[in-house]
Parts: C-alpha cells; sequence; structure tokens
C-alpha cells in the first residue's frame, strides 16, 4: 500500500486527487498540506486525514507525493519530495520555466524515484489507445487541434486561479494539447507563434522534418465556442481522436495504478514520467518566446 501525501487545497485537489486516492485498493492518503491552513484542514476532515502545518513534514511521512498547486509552487515541492526519495504524482505544467522543470528532473534521476504527470487525457483508455494505434500506424504529415475554454465565468472553479490568469491557455491548455500530439508526431524542433484575442494564442510546431502541426488554445473563449477538436492527417487519410470517455477522477485514479505498478515493479515508465513534463514544458516556453519575440525558436537537439 502506497501512502500519499496531498498537496493542495482547492476544487482540482479536492475533487480529483483527493477523491481518487480515497478508498483507491492500492493507495492511501494519508495527510494534507496546503498554503491555506484553514482549507487544508476542512480538506483533510472531509477525507478523515491529518492536516500537517510544515510541507517537509509531511513529505517525510509519506512514500508518494499528489501535487495539485500552482505550478512554480509545484516545482520546488517535486524537488524536495524527490530529494527526500519520495515517488511524485504531479500535475501538468510541471514548471512555468525550463530551468525550474530541469530541477524537477534532475531531483528525480538522481534519486531513482517514479514519476507520473497527470495529463487528463492520457488516462483516458480510449484516447490512450487511440494513440498508441495511431503512433504504430506512422504515415502521419501533421495534426491541427482546438482547445478553447471559457474558465472566467461565473462559478467556475477554475477562474479565480492567479497563474491562469497571468499564464494563460498556452501553459494551460497547452500541455494537454501537447500530450495528444508529441506521442504521435515526435519531439519538437521548431515553434512559431501568435496570439489572439483575450488570453488565446496560435502554434505552429514542426516535428522534425517530416511533420508539422498547428495548435489553437485558449482559456477565455466565448462560451459559445469552447471546443476539443484534434486530428491527424497523413498516408492513412484523417483520423479524429476521440474525447475521453471517463471522468477525471477515473482518469486520476488510472494514473495512481501506474505510480504504484511502477513503484512495485521497479520499472519507470517514459510515456508520462517528470521527462516528459519537461519536454512539454520546453515547448511551451519557446512558444512564450516566439510570440514575444516576434521569432520562430529552433528548439536544442
Amino acid at each position: 500500500m502506497l501512502t500519499f501525501g496531498m498537496f493542495g487545497t482547492g476544487h482540482w485537489a479536492a475533487e480529483v486527487h483527493a477523491a481518487a486516492l480515497a478508498g483507491h485498493p492500492g493507495a492511501r492518503l494519508a495527510g494534507v498540506w496546503g498554503r491555506d491552513p484553514v482549507k487544508a484542514r476542512a480538506l483533510a476532515q472531509r477525507y478523515d486525514v491529518p492536516a500537517f502545518d510544515d510541507a517537509d513534514a509531511l513529505i517525510e511521512a509519506v512514500d508518494a507525493v499528489a501535487v495539485a498547486l500552482p505550478p512554480d509552487v509545484q516545482a520546488d515541492l517535486a524537488v524536495r519530495a524527490a530529494n527526500a526519495g519520495r515517488h511524485l504524482l504531479l500535475d501538468k505544467p510541471i514548471a512555468l520555466s525550463l530551468p525550474e522543470a530541469d530541477r524537477v528532473v534532475a531531483a528525480a534521476e538522481l534519486s531513482g524515484v517514479a514519476s507520473v504527470v497527470f495529463f487528463t487525457n492520457r488516462f483516458h483508455p480510449n484516447v490512450a489507445g487511440f494513440l498508441a494505434a495511431a503512433a504504430a500506424t506512422g504515415g502521419w504529415h501533421g495534426a491541427r487541434g482546438v482547445m478553447y475554454s471559457s474558465i472566467f465565468q461565473p462559478g467556475n472553479p477554475y477562474g479565480r486561479s492567479p497563474w491562469r490568469r497571468t499564464h494563460g491557455g498556452l501553459w494551460d491548455v497547452g500541455p494537454h494539447a501537447l500530450s495528444l500530439i508529441l506521442p504521435v508526431l515526435g519531439r519538437v524542433t521548431q515553434v512559431a507563434a501568435l496570439g489572439g484575442p483575450g488570453d488565446s494564442v496560435h502554434l505552429m510546431l514542426a516535428h522534425g522534418e517530416t511533420a508539422a502541426s498547428t495548435l489553437s488554445l485558449a482559456l477565455d473563449a466565448p462560451p459559445a465556442s469552447t471546443t476539443f477538436e484534434f486530428a491527424f492527417h497523413g498516408e492513412s487519410g484523417i483520423d479524429t481522436v476521440p474525447r475521453g470517455d471517463g471522468s477525471a477522477v477515473d482518469a486520476f485514479r488510472l494514473a495512481v495504478d501506474q505510480l504504484v505498478a511502477e513503484v512495485d515493479s521497479g520499472t519507470r515508465d517514459q510515456l508520462v514520467d517528470v521527462r516528459f513534463g519537461r519536454d512539454v514544458v520546453a515547448v511551451l516556453a519557446a512558444a512564450q518566446a516566439a510570440r514575444e519575440q516576434g521569432r520562430t525558436v529552433t528548439l536544442p537537439g
């Protein structure tokens, strides 16, 4: 039984992370820490576990950490947890800069801990199956993706998030988009980007010399234009990525399953680990630079 410390007290932490850990057959929620002690105590009471006033004390008390905090806060906690030999179940993006993402990877590799980054769609079985089949088919010339959300509406639990207001669709829904494109088309070698209305951004990505993709991303789209559309095109025609057929809680349980399996077996799966999370941050950082500087950015080999 892998014991988890829950880091975070917001809606995603309470309704997805903690809900999935509660009653999981291979995991046990052992405590909660948050930046707001009052919220930490409330969440801990809800799940009948202790609230910790000190983050490092919770790290020491568990086998693994589940983190649902802003990316810049998450990165430092992930490094501290990995340095203490604790396994990592992180949210996307793992950091808000490439140097911070590199710190997380270095700490995880040095300690040898297992790591899983929760890109929600990658843990919906029908989506994972589609991506595996598409990668095996090959011959894709490119892809297009549109993720338009509208989170700043009354009652939306994510609309009060300061980091989302600051960093916008690129850093919030961008990781989800890249998690669907990279497994099929491979690593990104060049990025161009243009801003649109509000926080929207439009990316053109080169995947080596054989494929290209386009992504349109936004968090503040008009409610009537919210959409999720992804399709690959190539020698086999056009194939559309399905929407996930389960809830976020179901998906997170499968992420827990994967981490538990890696810890039990001693294996390390690179499909959605911190190294993959780092590669996603590298593309996001390059896209941010491309948009701000009005140029195409080449990623190092």
